[in-house]
């Protein structure tokens, strides 16, 4: 999965999402738990208010005294966390009535923690005590029986005693939020796959359309999709509809020139004088620029076409059979090692035209040995190649006069036959496939032609 694919902008989306939302509901949880445990344990404390209530009096001087005992032995063990306290508004809180557990310790909770009652009139707040530990707490103010002071009651637990609850429940919450991202993750990509698989569909049959196995795109594909689908086949039948129009009047073009130049040829041969001369050899010009031409446009209409597929072994093969025998006299040898199964994304006769040139010349210069390599080569963006890579033993040619070799109608030796066309119609043809030739030195010292040009995945 690419980053700059829709796949993972998908996945990736849904998985920042789906983190979001269960972040979020696992914090919502947790709050919801712990306020959950602050009601029962405040219910605990307010039962044990009551108790407390119900059991302090006024003694005969006037001062809160403990009538009976709490049920709970928390409140008598010291310093265990349980507390309870009666002081009245303007008595010290060291000489206030509390309960055994707090020994000669007193509760005092800050100004700001009383301020906050619910409709009842108690304050619910947390409070360390001597030693440390978390104490839940709630105050009240009630009046004695036989006095009109408003005394303050506080009752305090130790909340630390349930830390355990929470936390077994927090890991408990974060493990199956975390296994339900994992699933939503799994869910998301599978999705995501089932999603986007009209969409490789598409792509395969593209690539079949290319590959010369299918004509049109077949098949049916999502609502969304059937459009482009529809439109890809018209676009694809307008491209044939125009290549059968231009080879036509490629056709046509070569036929109605081809009587006036034979007719102006045949007229001016029997011209002896020097304008009868001229005429000739300029006609002559023109048929092999206007073959030359229509050439170049039959090409060019040609790598345009959708599904040429042309199989490179046989082809080399032909080639040098050919070559090796009209080169017999000069005793040249052509080697060639060629990738099994090699396919070339085009017409034959392009193929042919592009390595025969390529061949003769290697072939014209060659002192004894051509090896011809054929490979295939995928490039970063994943599109296939092949590179054809023709070697000479000759002379070759300089670095500085290579890129002037491949200019029409430049010739670097005149004492051999040619016209100075060859490499220029082989970088020309290339082009047209979006191919390349490069001329470097090979190893035994001659040319090394590199021909690149698509493949068939």
């Amino acid at each position: 999965m690419k980053l700059n694919s829709l796949a993972f902008r998908l996945a990736a989306s849904s998985a920042v999402i789906a983190c979001v939302l269960l972040i979020t509901a696992g914090l919502l949880l947790n709050s919801l738990f712990q306020q959950a445990l602050e009601r029962n344990f405040d219910a605990r404390l307010r039962a044990v208010m009551d108790g407390v209530i119900g059991n302090v009096e006024l003694s005969p001087d006037g001062k809160p005294q403990m009538a009976g005992q709490i049920a709970d032995t928390r409140f008598e063990l010291p310093m265990s966390g349980w507390y309870w306290q009666v002081s009245a508004p303007d008595q010290d809180a060291s000489s206030a009535l509390a309960s055994a557990s707090l020994l000669e310790k007193r509760l005092q909770p800050p100004a700001s923690d009383l301020a906050l009652r619910d409709p009842d009139g108690a304050a619910s707040f947390y409070i360390k005590d001597s030693e440390g530990k978390q104490l839940r707490a709630i105050e009240q103010k009630f009046s004695l029986f036989g006095s009109k002071t408003l005394y303050s009651f506080i009752v305090a637990g130790n909340f630390d005693e349930l830390s355990s609850e929470v936390t077994a429940f927090r890991r408990l919450l974060w493990f199956i939020l975390g296994v339900l991202g994992l699933g939503l993750l799994a869910a998301t990509l599978a999705q995501v796959r089932f999603g986007l698989r009209p969409m490789q569909e598409l792509q395969q049959k593209l690539n079949d359309i290319r590959s010369g196995r299918s004509e049109l795109l077949e098949g049916e594909f999502p609502s969304e999709m059937q459009p482009v689908a529809n439109e890809m086949n018209l676009l694809i039948k307008t491209g044939f509809e125009v290549l059968d129009r231009a080879r036509t009047q490629v056709g046509n073009l070569a036929h109605a020139l081809k009587t006036p130049l034979s007719v102006l040829t045949n007229e001016a041969a029997k011209d002896k004088s020097p304008l009868g001369h001229k005429v000739v050899e300029q006609t002559e010009v023109m048929r092999d620029q206007i073959n030359l031409y229509l050439d170049r446009a039959r090409r060019a209409a040609a790598a345009q076409s959708i599904g040429a597929i042309t199989e490179v072994e046989p082809v080399l093969q032909a080639l040098a059979r050919t070559l090796q025998r009209i080169n017999h006299d000069k005793g040249v040898a052509i080697a060639l090692d060629v990738e099994p199964a090699l396919r070339f994304r085009g017409e034959q006769q392009d193929l042919e035209e592009m390595v025969g040139n390529l061949l003769d010349n290697a072939c014209k210069w060659s002192r004894a040995k051509v090896i011809v390599n054929a490979l295939k080569l995928t490039s970063d963006d994943g599109r296939s190649w092949l590179e054809i890579a023709i070697a000479d033993d000759g002379p070759g040619i300089a670095p500085e006069k290579r890129a002037l070799a491949m200019k029409r109608g430049q010739r670097l030796d005149e004492t051999k036959p040619g016209s100075g066309l060859g490499l220029n119609i082989v970088v020309e043809t290339a082009a047209m496939y979006g191919g390349t030739l490069n001329l470097q030195t090979s190893v035994a010292g001659g040319l090394l032609a590199q021909l690149k040009l698509p493949a068939v995945a």
